[in-house]
C-alpha cells in the first residue's frame, strides 16, 4: 500500500479524526433542564465551593489536551500549526484507542515561549493533563519546565518523555538478551535534540553510568558552543573526555541508540562496536542504518522506529496508558518515578521465555500494555506523592 496516498485521500473522506459525542441524552425538557439550565447551576455553584470538584462534576478527569506550535512535526520540520493538525487529531484518537483516554488538538500560532506558556496555563483548568507535541528545541524544554512549575495537572512533552521511557524498556530486555548491565555499559546517543536529550537523562536515572552524546557536529564535549540542554549533557556525560566524529564514539560501545538522520552510520561502524552491540536507530521513516545491514555487520539485537521490522520502539507503548494512571489518581505532575516505572512495567511483559534478539517489546496492539502501563505509573505517583487520590 502506498500510505502517502491513501492516508490523503481518506483524510479528505473523513474530514478529521475525532469528534465530540454527548455522554447525556437531550431529548425532552427535562433532559434539558438537568444537562443545562436551570440544573446546571448547581454543579457550578459546587465547584466554585470546591475546586477539586471540577475533576468529578466535569470530564476534565479523563481530558487532555494536546498542544503543538507545528515547529517540529513528525519529521516534516517547522510546517505550522494548521498543518499539525491531522497528527494532532491522530495523537487524539490514539489515546482513546489505546488508553480510553479523551484529547483534544490545540494548535497555537505562535513561537514565543511566553506567549505559549501563558496560554496553556489560561486553558489549563478545563483539562486533565496536558501533551506537548512537536514543538522544536531547545524552546520545547522552557516550555515544559515552565508550564510544570505553574500548572497543577501534569504536563508532559511526549516526543522527549514517552521516546526515553519506550527506549529504556526496549534497551532493558536487549541488555537482558545480550547478557550486560546497564551499570557497566557504553552507550553512545547520536542526536541531541529534545528526544536524544531526554533518553539519556532517563537511562542515566535507570543506572547507566557511561554514556556519550553525538550530534551533526560530532561529540559533546564541554565548553563548545551549545544550547543550556545540550551543554548540560556535555557536563553529565561523556567520561573518558572523547571528542571527535560519530565513528570515533562508536568504536568500543556497547548500545548505539540513533535519533537523527538516515543513513549516517556505515557497516565499519557497527563492526567497531563491542562484541553484543545492541542497535537502535530510530530515524523515521528511515533510520540510521537499514537493520539488515546492523545485523550483517555484528549487531545482536536492532530496534527501529518502523512496524515493518522487529522490535518497533513506538511512542503508543507509553503515553496512553501514562495518562491513564496519571489521570486515575488525579496526579499533579508526571515525575521520574513515574516514567520510571513506566518503563520497567513495559520491559516486564515480555516474559523469559519470550525474550529473544527479535522480541524485546510488546507489540503496539498488545492489550496488556495501555493496563499494565496505568497500573504501574498509578502507584509510583501515589508512592512519590504526586498523586491526589
Amino acid at each position: 500500500m502506498n500510505y502517502s496516498e491513501e492516508s490523503a485521500r481518506l483524510h479528505a473522506q473523513w474530514q478529521g479524526k475525532i469528534e465530540v459525542v454527548s455522554r447525556v441524552p437531550v431529548t425532552n425538557k427535562d433532559e434539558l433542564s438537568l444537562a443545562y439550565t436551570p440544573g446546571v447551576a448547581q454543579p457550578c455553584l459546587d465547584i466554585q465551593k470546591d475546586y477539586e470538584k471540577s475533576f468529578t462534576l466535569t470530564r476534565r478527569h479523563n481530558l487532555v489536551a494536546v498542544i503543538t506550535d507545528g515547529t517540529a512535526v513528525l519529521g516534516l520540520g517547522d510546517i505550522g500549526p494548521e498543518a499539525g493538525m491531522p497528527v494532532m487529531e491522530g495523537k487524539c484518537a490514539l489515546f482513546k484507542a489505546f488508553g480510553g483516554v479523551d484529547a483534544f488538538p490545540i494548535c497555537i500560532r505562535s513561537k514565543d515561549v511566553d506567549e505559549i506558556v501563558r496560554t496553556v496555563y489560561l486553558i489549563s483548568g478545563s483539562f486533565g493533563g496536558i501533551n506537548l507535541e512537536d514543538i522544536a528545541a531547545p524552546r520545547c524544554f522552557e516550555i515544559e519546565r515552565r508550564l510544570k512549575e505553574i500548572c497543577d495537572i501534569p504536563v508532559f512533552h511526549d516526543d522527549q518523555h514517552g521516546t526515553a521511557v519506550v527506549v529504556a524498556a526496549a534497551l532493558l530486555n536487549a541488555l537482558r538478551v545480550v547478557k550486560k548491565d546497564i551499570r557497566n555499559v557504553k552507550a553512545v546517543i547520536n542526536g541531541a535534540g529534545s528526544a536524544g536529550i531526554a533518553i539519556g537523562r532517563h537511562l542515566m536515572n535507570l543506572g547507566l553510568r557511561h554514556l556519550v552524546m553525538a550530534d551533526k557536529c560530532g561529540i559533546l564535549c564541554e565548553g563548545a558552543q551549545m544550547n543550556p540542554a545540550q551543554a548540560e549533557m556535555a557536563r553529565l556525560t561523556n567520561p573518558e573526555k572523547l571528542s571527535g566524529s560519530l565513528a570515533d564514539a562508536l568504536r568500543g560501545a556497547d548500545v548505539f541508540i540513533g535519533v537523527s538522520a538516515p543513513h549516517i552510520v556505515s557497516k565499519d561502524m557497527i563492526r567497531s562496536m563491542a562484541p553484543g552491540a545492541v542497535v537502535f536507530p530510530m530515524a523515521n521513516p528511515v533510520p540510521e542504518i537499514e537493520p539488515e545491514e546492523a545485523k550483517a555487520a555484528g549487531a545482536a539485537v536492532v530496534g527501529t522506529g518502523r512496524s515493518d521490522h522487529p522490535n518497533q520502539i513506538n511512542n503508543v507503548l507509553c503515553f496512553p496508558g501514562l495518562f491513564r494512571g496519571a489521570l486515575d489518581v488525579r496526579a499533579r505532575d508526571i515525575n521520574e518515578d513515574m516514567k520510571r516505572a513506566a518503563s520497567f512495567a513495559l520491559a516486564d511483559l515480555v516474559t523469559p521465555e519470550e525474550l529473544s534478539a527479535d522480541y524485546i517489546l510488546p507489540r503496539a496492539f498488545d492489550r496488556r500494555v495501555g493496563p499494565a502501563v496505568a497500573a504501574a505509573v498509578a502507584q509510583a505517583a501515589r508512592e512519590s506523592g504526586a498523586a491526589r487520590i
